[in-house]
Formats: structure tokens, C-alpha cells, sequence
């Protein structure tokens, strides 16, 4: 199999690393000539191009591009790939992907990796990235049963555990595990700075600890990855934020009516909750094919 990967990133240049350590032959597009070159020299591809010529002989292709890019990439790629072809993607998002790809291209399957660092780009690129965490495919009603055999044996490579869902459901989950603890991190860090008092800002600056540096880590991050949040998943994430703003609104009530044996069981309500969600896991029973709806547009 001849994979294609758009995108030599921090994801796509993960991704080729894996393969090629496999045996895949892998294949890359970039837009910058530079991010190809060094692309080939770390060994992440056998070959690049800033053209999308490239993958005319690829199998498999992995958009790996910001999700407000795909739009672009799609009506450049399309033209390049042979009618058997299939095409994934790696976005956080998936029920807009999906609603805008697979009618344009019928062997299309989203997807999600669940892995990545703080660091982006090609040099940050690494074997590994993607063992033991969880790679989610969301396979629909039309999507052909060989485009998900096929992904189902690349994400078995790269030593991931595999679970299907259905695009909404997807967006739902991601948006209460991952894309609201960006925006509540962020209004951490912005909570901070709102401090009318410069000394006392001062002191929280000197007294920030591994505490803080937990809590604040993901909204420090990449600020187009949470526009793109945001644009592109803003019905499940503005259901999660209400959801969440409503639980502080409860915990202020109790603070300010001294509720304290309250405020402690729900402390230890949340602490008997955690692990469920941080201890590491089994893998997954071998995943079914639960086709759902694609969801909203791009």
C-alpha cells in the first residue's frame, strides 16, 4: 500500500515516521518546499512535493491540514487521486468533515487520532505518538466496509486502540474531554490577568506552580486550534460550556451559603470520578461498524 499524507506536521509527520517504520511506502505534500526536504531528511517520507501530482499512485491519503484548510486542499487534492483511493483526515472535528467530504469523494472515513504534544511542526515529529492512545473512526451508513478494513489495519500499525462512533457522537465527547478544557484553561489564564492589582498579579506570577502549569497547559496552546474549535464544533462545545457554566454557578451558591459539607462530597464525588477518565485503559473489544448520521456542514 502506497500512502499519501497532506500536511508534514507534527500529526502527518508522525504518521509517516510510523508507517515507514512498518513498511508502507509514504508519500507527502506540503506547502513549503523547505517542510518537504526536511520531511524526507528525518526519514518521515520517501518522497514530497509542494504539487499534489504526488499521490497520483497513492492508496491512502491523510489530510492533515488546520480544519479550515480542507476546503482548499480538497479542490487541489480530488483532481490527483485514482478513483479507488482512500481519503481520511486526522481533525478533531468530524460531523462537518464528514457532511463536506463524502459526497464529493464517496471513499472517504474521518477520523481522529487522539495523540499529540505542545510542539508543532516537523521537527516535533516522533515514533510513537500515537501507541496506546486511542484513534476514533466514524464510519457512516455509506461509508464502503473496505475503506474501514483498511483504516482498521493502519491504526492496528501504529499501536492505537480503535473505537467507532458516529460523527455527532464524537463531537459531543471530544467537545466535554477536550475542547472545553481548552476554553476553561484559557479563562484561567485570562482570569489571572484580569487581576486589577498589578502586585498581587505579580505574586500569582512568582506562586504559579505545577498546579497551574497543569490547568493552564492546553489554553496556552495554539490559538488557530482554538478558533477552529470553535468554528467548526460550536454546537457541542456551547451545550458543554453551558453545562459546565451551570456547575460553577451551583458551586458559587454553595460557597456563598457556606454549604460546606455539600461542597466536600462533591469533592469526593469528583475524585472517585477521575480515573474513570485519566487511568490508563484496556484496549477496546474489536470495534463494529455503527454508521450515524454525518451531521452539520463545513
Amino acid at each position: 500500500m502506497i500512502v499519501g499524507i497532506v500536511g508534514l506536521g507534527l500529526i502527518g509527520g508522525s504518521l509517516g515516521l510510523e508507517l515507514r517504520s512498518q513498511g508502507y511506502r509514504v508519500l507527502g505534500v506540503s506547502r513549503k518546499a523547505a517542510t518537504c526536504e526536511r520531511a524526507m531528511a528525518r526519514g518521515a517520507v520517501d518522497g514530497a512535493a509542494v504539487d499534489y501530482g504526488i499521490l497520483a499512485s497513492a492508496d491512502l491519503v491523510f489530510l492533515c491540514p488546520p480544519i479550515g484548510a480542507i476546503p482548499a486542499t480538497l479542490t487541489q487534492l480530488l483532481p490527483h487521486l485514482q478513483p479507488q483511493a482512500i481519503l481520511t483526515d486526522v481533525g478533531s472535528v468530524k460531523a462537518s468533515i464528514v457532511e463536506a467530504i463524502a459526497p464529493l469523494w464517496p471513499r472517504f472515513i474521518g477520523g481522529h487520532p487522539m495523540a499529540g504534544t505542545a510542539d508543532q511542526g516537523i521537527e516535533a515529529a516522533h515514533l510513537g505518538l500515537f501507541r496506546d492512545a486511542p484513534y476514533i473512526l466514524t464510519p457512516t451508513a455509506t461509508t464502503p466496509p473496505d475503506c474501514v478494513a483498511a483504516m482498521t489495519a493502519i491504526i492496528q500499525a501504529l499501536g492505537s486502540h480503535l473505537y467507532t462512533c458516529s460523527p455527532a457522537d464524537h463531537d459531543q465527547a471530544v467537545a466535554a474531554i477536550s475542547h472545553v478544557p481548552v476554553f476553561v484553561s484559557a479563562a484561567l489564564i485570562a482570569n489571572c490577568e484580569q487581576e486589577p492589582d498589578p502586585q498581587v498579579r505579580k505574586l500569582a506570577q512568582a506562586f504559579a506552580s505545577s498546579g497551574f502549569r497543569d490547568t493552564s497547559r492546553v489554553g496556552g496552546g495554539n490559538p488557530e486550534l482554538g478558533r477552529m474549535m470553535a468554528q467548526y464544533n460550536a454546537t457541542a462545545l456551547g451545550r458543554s460550556l453551558r453545562a459546565y457554566r451551570d456547575r460553577l454557578d451551583h458551586l458559587i451558591t454553595q460557597l456563598e451559603q457556606q454549604d460546606w459539607d455539600h461542597l466536600e462530597a462533591f469533592f469526593t464525588t469528583t475524585a472517585a470520578a477521575r480515573p474513570a477518565y485519566v487511568a490508563p485503559h484496556s484496549p477496546p473489544s474489536p470495534p463494529t461498524h455503527q454508521p450515524g448520521p454525518a451531521g452539520g456542514g463545513l
